[in-house]
């Protein structure tokens, strides 16, 4: 399993940024894949879920309406589009096969800051 993330940088509040994960290794097209935000000291938070069809999506209750998640199977490429950002939300972003932390990649870190 390779996930790889980008797109993450510093951002002012209110702003937006698209992340993405290419995935490899394993059948991305069967998977469920989730993104997962992590601040040193604070417990892991799923932002969001997504199923292999992209029939079944879960939001963290904090980014619902903000934060959208969707996946190109074709292109084996899972992204998250975050909007009206906010300081809360800065954190390392993580892509996740499944919901195993254990089988995620390198992170992208996103700082929301003025």
């Amino acid at each position: 399993v390779r996930l790889v993330e980008s797109g993450g940088g510093l951002v002012q509040p209110g702003g937006s940024l698209r992340l993405s994960c290419a995935a490899s290794g394993f059948t991305f097209s069967a998977a469920y894949m989730s993104w997962v935000r992590q601040v040193p000291g604070k417990e892991r938070e799923r932002v969001a879920r997504i199923s292999p069809a992209s029939t079944t999506i879960d939001y963290l209750d904090s980014v619902k309406g903000r934060f959208t998640v969707s996946r190109d199977n074709a292109r084996s490429t899972l992204y998250l589009h975050l909007s009206s950002l906010k300081t809360e939300d800065t954190a390392m972003y993580y892509c996740v096969k499944g919901t195993n932390w254990g089988e995620r990649g390198q992170g992208t870190q996103v700082t929301v800051s003025s």
